[in-house]
């Protein structure tokens, strides 16, 4: 994993005022850089959310029974799990630690396709489906480590970083914000201008990989669709600069490659089914304070079965529109996308579509697992978890009415 020095070493605003925009005008939403990471750790191990949020995983008797002996033990062992990180290197070398083991206890198999036709000294913006809010990634970064390549900046929206210890984590692992909580559409239209260029900069001037997911929120339905506005923010900075540029060498400057990720199992499956049986029954979902990071959490501990991550092929200069873009993306998205036994059984247990369920493939042990897990789900929440599963397949075939 690469150091993260192209940028200028001013901090962020968040806690301490930026240098001018003149040497550092992403200051508010890029990473953070080696220069800022000893202040930033130091700030997380006093941080006293932060240290509930960890007694309340790790030590939970002790946290309501003496909170702050609690986040003393808390605060010590951050402090020592960091102790030796000076860098942002070192510090995503401590996650790839964490990454082996979760790979071990919680997936049968982690495959990586498509990586090795992609030149290793070329950034590229990764545009991806969207499952998990960190592990999706995580694995497109642990593949990169595991090949020897720089990992990515990675685009992460505004509206999961509601505490500051948040935002640290994740700045720290080499996050830049996606602002989706301006006010007004002059706000709206300079952040994403700023945003561009932030993730154009990346690309063509600092040689540095980006990830971002191919539309806002994850894929709760299982249908995994690109955004063409998305398309039109990436190209909004080139097309300022050169209002003469064809669209086509915006597309094709920002080197962009679909990738697909695939999960057997969820682990948040349940949560997502619960998300759209309230949508559809009550018209809103009240998300708690803490979900996100307890979905995070889920996602990282739960059984995800086997794991694909396929990356596609650049998008190269024969694109005419934002949509034409997207459709592309989609396409190989979708093509990359490898169906699993699961996905298989909950088309099946819906009764849709009974052709495409390819039984002989399909084992009895296949059948008990899923079986099992599906007892699980409340009675009124699985035909949304079934649609999750099932879906992916008729996308796939081309069966899937948008």
């Amino acid at each position: 994993m690469t150091d993260d020095n192209n940028l200028s070493q001013a901090h962020s605003s968040a806690h301490a005022a930026p240098d001018s925009a003149e040497t550092d005008p992403w200051a508010e939403i890029r990473p953070y850089t080696d220069a800022e990471v000893n202040a930033v750790l130091k700030r997380l191990a006093r941080d006293n959310e932060l240290l509930n949020a960890l007694t309340r995983f790790r030590l939970p008797r002790l946290a309501r029974v003496a909170p702050p002996l609690a986040r003393l033990l808390a605060s010590r062992a951050v402090r020592r799990e960091v102790k030796d990180v000076t860098s942002v290197r070192a510090f995503q070398q401590r996650i790839a630690h964490y990454m082996d083991r979760m790979i071990r206890t919680s997936t049968d198999a982690f495959e990586v396709s498509g990586l090795d036709r992609l030149d290793a000294n070329v950034a590229y913006l990764f545009i991806g489906n969207h499952r998990d809010i960190s592990l999706d990634p995580a694995f497109v970064n642990y593949a990169l480590y595991q090949a020897g390549r720089d990992t990515v900046r990675i685009a992460i929206g505004d509206n999961l970083l509601k505490k500051p210890y948040v935002t640290d984590l994740m700045r720290l692992n080499k996050s830049f914000i996606v602002p989706r909580s301006a006010r007004g559409k002059r706000a709206m239209l300079a952040a994403y201008q700023k945003l561009s260029a932030y993730i154009r900069h990346s690309i063509t001037a600092d040689n540095h990989s980006i990830w971002m997911a191919q539309r806002e929120g994850r894929a709760k339905t299982g249908i995994d669709l690109t955004d063409s506005a998305t398309v039109k923010m990436l190209t909004m900075a080139r097309r300022m600069a050169d209002k003469q540029a064809p669209f086509g060498e915006a597309v094709a400057e920002l080197r962009i490659v679909p990738v697909s990720i695939s999960y057997e199992l969820d682990p948040c499956d349940v949560q997502k089914a619960q998300e759209l049986y309230d949508m559809d029954t009550r018209g809103g979902y009240d998300k708690s304070e803490f979900e996100d990071i307890q979905s995070i959490v889920a996602g990282i501990t739960g059984d995800k079965g086997r794991v694909q991550l396929h990356f596609g092929r650049p998008i190269g200069t024969d694109m005419g529109t934002p949509d034409e873009v997207a459709a592309e993306i989609d396409r190989q998205v979708i093509g990359g996308y490898r169906l699993f036994p699961t996905h298989y059984l909950a088309l099946e247990a819906l009764g849709d579509a009974p052709e495409l369920v390819p039984r002989k493939a399909i084992t009895a042990q296949d059948r008990e697992r899923f079986a099992k897990r599906l007892a699980a789900v409340p009675e009124p929440l699985r035909p949304y978890w079934l649609a999750q599963y099932a879906n992916p397949v008729k996308h796939k075939a081309g069966r899937l009415t948008l």
